[in-house]
């Protein structure tokens, strides 16, 4: 995008990433839909979206269907034993290089055990933004360590935003009213869409939390077997949703499922869609305030201690077995001390379950 096609330039990238790890939401979809918006505007922001998410979205349907079927028909599930613990692996590793690159305070490390802590103990879906925004709110108090800058006419236009919060509360309201399992679906996947900063691994816990512990859609066999297969694949991790969307549709055949997929999808990137259009605005000027700047310390400590608990979490279910103790670790290791594509290890954990 910058050397080949100078699309933009290196600072102009580096800018758009950082503000899309700020923001709820995909931070990798983010980054690409805003360059299409930069290029295009709208129309080749979703387009380029569309692109971008389809392949994998396509890719984890595809595996809930075969899953599904492999369920009905009573066969074994045995040659996934190795990929559940594998899923765990990666999760520890997210947590462990989140925690190193963006909590390198004090306050963000009592931050970030604070919400290992509560959201290990407190499964309840609304304990998360709660977490993220005490803790924004607490960092955000020592605005006056940050250096001030000269500030220019802040122009907001709310479009975008206004549109945002509208779908989150008709679909709120229309789940509530109809009851309807795609609506619910959806309403569930947009409030989290909207909620999640950090990218794909602070969705871990939020959807275990919200559609494993307290919905029941899926055991945590089947959640752990999904997050290890979309390690396997190109595209973003948010697609994941697509393999929980469909299980959760399994009773109403193979349109349910494609069905279920298609609205969590939906209601997983439109959110950081609308919100990185919103901000893309006016951010240059935004940027410039200390307490906005002060606030991030607090969210993404929050969100790295997440992530941790997400990781505890997903070790319940396990039997804790030195073999499967054995392959969490050895996962992890591989990926922090090896150059082995996630894919890879993957395949190998598919391969190991069905010959043995």
């Amino acid at each position: 995008m910058v050397e080949k096609r100078r699309y933009l330039s290196e600072k102009d990238l580096m800018e758009l990433y950082a503000l899309c790890q700020i923001l709820p939401g995909p931070s990798s979809t983010q980054t690409i839909t805003g360059i299409g918006y930069r290029i295009g505007g709208p129309k080749l922001a979703f387009l380029t979206l569309l692109v971008w998410m389809l392949p994998a979205v396509s890719l984890m349907t595809i595996a809930a269907i075969i899953l599904s079927n492999i369920q009905e028909k009573d066969l074994s599930l045995e040659f996934t034993r190795f990929i559940q613990p594998m899923a765990v692996g990666f999760v520890f590793y997210a947590a462990y290089t989140l925690s190193v690159k963006v909590v390198n305070t004090r306050s963000g490390i009592i931050i970030m055990v604070i919400a290992t802590i509560v959201s290990f103990l407190i499964r309840k879906p609304f304990i998360y933004p709660l977490l993220l925004l005490l803790a924004g709110v607490v960092t955000a108090l020592k605005y006056r360590k940050h250096p001030r800058e000269e500030k220019g006419k802040l122009s907001v236009r709310w479009g975008n935003l206004t549109l945002w919060i509208s779908i989150l509360v008709v679909a709120a309201i229309t789940a509530g009213i109809t009851q309807a399992i795609p609506a619910r679906i959806f309403e569930n996947f947009y409030r989290n869409g909207s909620l999640i900063f950090g990218g794909g691994q602070v969705l871990i816990p939020l959807l275990y939390t919200e559609f494993v512990n307290f919905k029941a859609y899926l055991t945590s066999e089947e959640f752990l077997t999904g997050y290890a297969l979309v390690q396997a694949i190109p595209g973003p991790v948010f697609s994941f949703s697509a393999f929980i969307g469909s299980l959760a549709m399994r009773d109403y055949g193979v349109g349910g499922e494609v069905i279920g997929a298609f609205m969590a999808s939906l209601g997983i990137f439109l959110p950081g869609t609308f919100l990185i259009f919103f901000m893309l605005r006016f951010w240059d000027s935004l940027k410039k305030y200390r307490v906005i700047k002060a606030s991030l310390e607090g969210i993404v400590a929050a969100s790295a201690g997440m992530v941790i608990a997400a990781a505890l979490l997903l070790l319940e279910p396990i039997e804790l077995s030195y073999l499967n103790i054995s392959i969490v670790v050895g996962t992890a290791l591989l990926l922090q001390f090896t150059k082995v594509p996630a894919p890879i290890i993957i395949l190998v954990g598919l391969t190991l379950g069905i010959l043995l």
